[in-house]
């Protein structure tokens, strides 16, 4: 399968070229300056990577776990609990599309309200609502058809199928998403504009060498090339540091948390853990089309 042109030459940077090495100074602030643009602006990306995906799996996490349960809260009189309790699960048992139901215990709903007010509540002083946990079965219910048979059987149970957090945490999975994607262009958008920088200074301090270059015979299209695999291989040697470095930083992170904790399980998971990897071969193609953007531009003004 034959590479694309400007693939295919980037590929080439990497053969030795002892002669074309000599063109371009081996040390300065400019092979520092690339190296480490390249190393930080992957490391940052690794983590905007991570940041991204763990969000979404835990967005959808969320989302799909509350897609399969809903709510009943019914509100009654103290003498009346217990029956219209027994009749809505009585009702639940026979309605298509529910897997299972319960009513929610004393304890579980002090757990429930112990964030809030403490552990110290009196639930069973108060005039909660009954809660009865929902666990729909695939196909699920019919949502429309159970709070007419609810009306009937108990006029203060409310159904809450939950449709108003799914919505929300599907918006915010596909935000985190595109914030994400928006994070990696800009970290490579900056990274080009450091590079194109530090190409067209390099250049600026060696514009005598180019000259002399010049007037031996060299043409433009292989001085250009010289500075062109130089920045090249110092972005992608920099580059593979700084996915290393962040690889390294993902496994010190804290791993998923059963409860679905925010702060927690921001690493790869599977094949994702390949996503770094592509990052050094992104960065040198970054640099390559930048450096020699800013080389042959450089390279016009000197004539």
């Amino acid at each position: 399968m034959k590479l694309p042109r400007p693939i295919a030459r980037a590929l080439a940077l990497m053969s030795p070229d002892a002669r074309s090495d000599r063109v371009v100074p081996p040390s300065g602030h400019t092979a520092w300056l690339t190296s480490f643009t390249a190393a930080a602006m992957t490391f940052l990306c690794v983590f905007a990577m991570a940041l991204s995906l763990a969000s979404g799996r835990l967005a959808g996490r969320w989302s799909d776990a509350l897609a399969r349960t809903s709510t009943i809260r019914l509100s009654a009189p103290p003498a009346q609990m217990e029956q219209q309790t027994a009749a809505i699960l009585t009702l639940l048992a026979a309605t298509p599309g529910v897997e299972a139901a319960r009513a929610l215990t004393d304890a579980e709903n002090r757990a429930l309200l112990e964030p809030w007010f403490g552990a110290e509540l009196p639930v069973e002083e108060l005039p909660l609502p009954r809660l009865i946990e929902v666990t729909e079965a695939d196909p699920g219910y019919d949502a429309e058809g159970l709070r007419q048979r609810l009306s009937a059987e108990a006029p203060g149970a409310v159904l809450d199928d939950h449709t108003r957090w799914r919505r929300p945490l599907a918006e915010a999975a596909s935000k985190l998403r595109l914030l994400g994607l928006l994070s990696i262009v800009l970290i490579g958008t900056a990274m080009a504009a450091m590079v194109t920088l530090a190409a067209s200074a390099s250049l600026e301090a060696n514009a005598q060498v180019v000259r002399v270059l010049r007037l031996v015979g060299a043409r433009d299209q292989y001085i250009a090339r010289a500075f062109v695999r130089r920045f090249t291989l110092r972005a992608f040697a920099g580059a593979c540091v700084g996915a290393v470095a962040g690889i390294i930083g993902m496994l010190f992170l804290p791993g998923a948390d059963t409860a679905g904790a925010f702060l927690t399980g921001l690493g790869f998971t599977g094949l994702s853990w390949l996503l770094p990897f592509i990052l050094p071969p992104l960065v040198g193609l970054v640099a390559f089309f930048s450096t020699r953007y800013a080389a042959l531009r450089k390279l016009r003004e000197f004539r």
